[in-house]
């Protein structure tokens, strides 16, 4: 058995540890969802209602203890842990909505009866969870999946086991029948057995380099689905923008928020050359000067918190560091937090123009500066990347709105908004590198369950007439 520990980012205190479940109590977790989906599955739908409802009722009255274990193994502020525990709830009704909107049941008559469309769920999904959102992201793959009837096996990120677990309480508490949800503890040797144990759909955030190997790994097993929601090396246009100010606020909320561990934070802000784009980019310089980082349950409220950890933080200086070296110019540096944690990092803002750099999503508090001739030249430079997640557009022009929606590659595109704006009423993914094409959020239920086109006649007819060509 493998031991491993979970430890604050923002104290180092150990908030969790226990045992890696091994790949037999993986198979058994997995098999224990298979005996579970049948019945399940057959239950008429208002009973698996009232079974999420129950959790969300669960959910509400632990919402303090939830937000607080996200809280202590993120390191995020606990302003912003309280809205993912709050996500976490009204992802329910939303998903009860959704579902009834585009996976329900609908009949139509016809000349012998009627055509009817129904939705089956796949099974057994495999949820793997991230850590940057460790409530919220596995949630909204989990409760759109039992509200369909498939069972779930959940393995959390090794980095937030403890949420993992309060998630895995709060089902206990909700009264769901005996392995409809399971809940594995581990991490890459766990979810590797996970994926070698049978399952019926992958449910999966996290990296563009996991996405890949996950489509490599079922390439030749086109029954099990994926649902793959990764990252982004997104980008934010400014054009035709004449207050510097109030563009700084929208380019800091799109790339520091959360400390840039959102999938959907900006990574390249593309700004004209000139004096405009250098008040663009001396208004955002300033307003992250300001930006407050501390732990969690400091006074006064932080802005955000650290990394994961400070191996995290390692990688992403590094990662920042490679960029200065081929000759990115540094317009705001990185580097340590005073007298915090090595899980704390400073946000950095570079200018890469006329700079080789990989694309790349470094997840960190790192901004890439673009300046370019034309607004035609920002759109190329935004579409320059394999991902095509989040996209957004600042611009006092209402036409340049028109065009920038109709040639930007992306699954979420901003007008005057953060890039890191979304909603649980909204689809939300991405493509290429950033997704396989099945947005989550609100469309989660598309990847939950499979069409079944009927046409049905209530009683056995001759339909000789119907034949062509008999003697």
């Amino acid at each position: 058995m493998t031991r491993f520990t979970s430890t604050d980012p923002a104290t180092e205190a150990v908030n969790w540890e226990g045992e890696a479940a091994s790949p037999a109590q993986v198979q058994t977790a997995v098999d224990a969802a298979r005996a579970a989906f049948p019945a399940w599955a057959d239950r008429p739908r208002q009973d698996r209602i009232d079974a999420v409802k129950r959790y969300q009722t669960v959910l509400k009255d632990r919402a303090p203890q939830i937000a607080e274990a996200i809280a202590r193994e993120t390191g995020k502020p606990l302003w912003e842990t309280k809205t993912e525990a709050a996500a976490m709830i009204g992802k329910v009704d939303i998903s009860i909505r959704a579902y009834d909107e585009r996976t329900g049941e609908r009949t139509s008559d016809t000349a012998f009866g009627r055509a009817t469309l129904r939705h089956r769920p796949h099974g057994v999904a495999a949820v793997l969870g991230p850590f940057n959102f460790p409530g919220h992201l596995p949630n909204g793959h989990i409760v759109p999946a039992l509200l369909a009837g498939d069972t779930v096996v959940f393995k959390p990120s090794e980095e937030t086991p403890l949420v993992g677990q309060v998630m895995a309480e709060a089902f206990a508490a909700a009264d769901l029948p005996t392995g409809v949800v399971n809940v594995v503890q581990g991490g890459r040797e766990t979810g590797a057995a996970l994926l070698d144990a049978g399952i019926d759909a992958l449910m999966f955030t996290g990296s563009g380099a996991a996405g890949a190997h996950f489509r490599r790994k079922f390439a030749d097993d086109p029954h099990v689905i994926l649902a793959l929601e990764l990252g982004g090396n997104n980008p934010l246009v400014v054009w035709d923008a004449s207050d510097a100010e109030a563009v700084a606020g929208i380019a800091v909320q799109s790339a520091f928020i959360t400390t840039g561990q959102r999938c959907s934070c900006a990574r390249r802000l593309i700004v004209p050359e000139g004096a405009q784009g250098d008040a663009i980019v001396e208004a955002i310089a300033a307003l992250s000067d300001r930006l407050i980082f501390g732990p969690w349950d400091s006074d006064p409220e932080p802005y955000a918190g650290p990394l994961i950890s400070a191996r995290a933080a390692e990688a992403a200086l590094k990662a920042l560091q490679q960029r200065i070296d081929a000759g990115a110019k540094v317009i705001r540096a990185s580097g340590p937090v005073a007298n915090l944690p090595g899980a704390f990092v400073k946000p950095a803002i570079i200018d890469v123009t006329g700079v080789d750099v990989p694309d790349e999503e470094m997840f960190a508090p790192f901004l890439s500066v673009i300046r370019v001739p034309t607004f035609d030249a920002a759109i190329q430079a935004a579409n320059a990347t394999r991902y095509g997640l989040s996209a957004g557009l600042v611009s006092d022009d209402p036409a340049n709105w028109d065009h920038f929606i109709r040639r930007i590659r992306a699954g979420v595109v901003n007008f005057n908004r953060p890039t890191t704006g979304a909603a649980g009423d909204m689809p939300f993914g991405g493509l290429g590198a950033s997704g396989n094409h099945r947005p989550s959020a609100y469309y989660a239920t598309d990847y939950c369950a499979y069409p079944v086109a009927s046409f049905e006649a209530d009683a056995v007819a001759n339909i000789e007439g119907e034949i062509k060509g008999l003697l």
